[in-house]
């Protein structure tokens, strides 16, 4: 007897079907349609595109999603059982067995995608996602710099997936008025219901526990990448997939660079740490920057400038409020910090000046996180008003460009209804607190045979 088909446990019917109620109310005797994710041809884990599992939490390739404004209604479209592929890898979603589908998703109805062409055809307006869609570690920030590069490569000028998908639905479904429906989607992903944000708790505990045990592991000669594969290690424990963008480990001279993403220098003591790391859990990913010493000691220059973003990112985590816009909170914190910062004896005059560049621009209440680590509403805008349900990176960044020093802090917040829940507590911020936790062995010390 074959087990059977599995599916998220995440979230609720009810959720899902919250969410296209909203969809309904916004195309009205419209139809919309989204394509799920393509099998890969790899032999890697499926991830399902954000917007499609925003919407059923489905996750098996091939699928599509109908939405009809007028009976406000849901079909899925799936493939037919292929017994081989069932036998091999186990049961899945399929057409063949409607009312597995129809039990465990909550949609209303389940068909071949042989049947979609017909289903879609005499619609007068069909909505379609123009965007790139976001799969494994993507956001809309990477997906579009991706497609700028390809637009220097004249070699691959081929349309990408939605674009040809887009094209096929204006060839097949004619005469037909096409609109998009991403940025419907964007809209209702900017704010978390109660059942986002308990996820993205569960993912904020994981990014925090991984990058505590990537402070107990650090110790000079061993690779940025050894404190990466540590964090997989508790990501994968923890119920992830894997992690939510690509491991930021940067040492010494490569923390200048935002994104550094090689992870193949070797940690040198004198030089600081930079770990920007998060999971993939129930397609929700969280936030997290620390620094901290290889050698398990701040030098008094290092303390001078970490100690100050610190300072600053707490003094953030208790000023806002909902209601308040950021620049509301920036002018808030440099009012409270300006004291501080003018009675420190700065070992040098570029140290002052960073410190007090910081709080005079400041845009700590960075971008928003979500699905995607960079998610739907982008950076916050200075003017709107945080409302409960935004979850966003405070990330306070101090620079010294004439050093190429570059010093930040950053968590994953909620607003909530009275201010702010850090969903990333579990690591500490400040040097003392950091380099007791560094005095405790970690993985790496405790199995030396794991390590190159």
């Amino acid at each position: 007897m074959s087990k059977p088909a599995t599916f998220q446990t995440s979230f609720s019917l009810d959720e899902f079907h919250r969410r296209r109620t909203r969809v309904y109310e916004s195309i009205g005797n419209a139809m919309a349609v989204i394509q799920g994710a393509p099998s890969t041809g790899a032999m890697d884990r499926f991830r399902q595109h954000n917007d499609f599992y925003y919407l059923c939490g489905v996750e098996v390739a091939n699928a599509y999603l109908t939405l009809d404004g007028r009976s406000r209604q849901a079909t899925l479209y799936l493939v037919g059982q292929d017994q081989h592929v069932a036998e091999q890898e186990g049961h899945q979603l399929n057409s063949d067995d409607p009312q597995t589908v129809l039990r465990l998703t909550g949609v209303d109805h389940v068909k071949p995608i042989a049947a979609l062409e017909n289903d879609l055809s005499g619609c007068e307006t069909l909505f379609v996602c123009h965007r790139g869609a976001e799969g494994r570690q993507a956001c809309q920030d990477s997906i579009n710099a991706t497609i700028k590069r390809h637009r220097q490569d004249t070699w691959r000028q081929a349309p990408s997936p939605e674009q040809a998908f887009v094209e096929q639905v204006s060839s097949r479904c004619a005469p037909v008025t096409l609109q998009d429906l991403s940025p419907v989607i964007a809209r209702f992903r900017q704010t978390k219901s109660a059942e986002e944000i308990k996820v993205m708790r569960k993912a904020g505990r994981l990014a925090a526990l991984a990058t505590a045990e990537a402070i107990r592991s650090t110790r000079a000669n061993l690779l940025e990448s050894d404190l990466a594969a540590v964090a997989e290690l508790v990501f994968l424990t923890g119920g992830a997939s894997g992690g939510g963008y690509r491991p930021i480990v940067a040492s010494g001279e490569n923390i200048w660079n935002l994104h550094y993403f090689r992870n193949d220098s070797r940690l040198s003591d004198g030089d600081l740490v930079l770990f920007d790391y998060a999971p993939d859990l129930s397609n929700y990913t969280s936030d997290i920057g620390r620094m901290w010493p290889v050698s398990g000691k701040h030098l008094p220059w290092q303390r001078e400038l970490y100690d100050l973003v610190v300072d600053y990112h707490l003094l953030l985590l208790d000023l806002v409020k909902p209601g308040m816009t950021p620049v509301e909170v920036r002018e808030k914190a440099a009012t409270r910090m300006s004291p501080v910062v003018s009675s420190v004896r700065w070992s040098k005059p570029t140290f002052r000046a960073a410190a007090e560049k910081l709080l005079a621009t400041s845009r700590a209440l960075t971008h928003s996180v979500g699905m995607a680590v960079h998610d739907e509403s982008g950076y916050q805008d200075d003017a709107t008003p945080l409302e409960p349900g935004c979850v966003f990176a405070l990330d306070p960044q101090l620079w010294v460009p004439e050093e190429r020093l570059y010093f930040r802090v950053e968590d994953c917040v909620v607003v909530t209804d009275v201010g702010l829940e850090n969903l990333t507590p579990q690591v500490p911020h400040t040097c003392n607190d950091i380099e007791s936790l560094m005095t405790e062995p970690g993985i790496l010390q405790l199995r030396p045979e794991l390590v190159r």
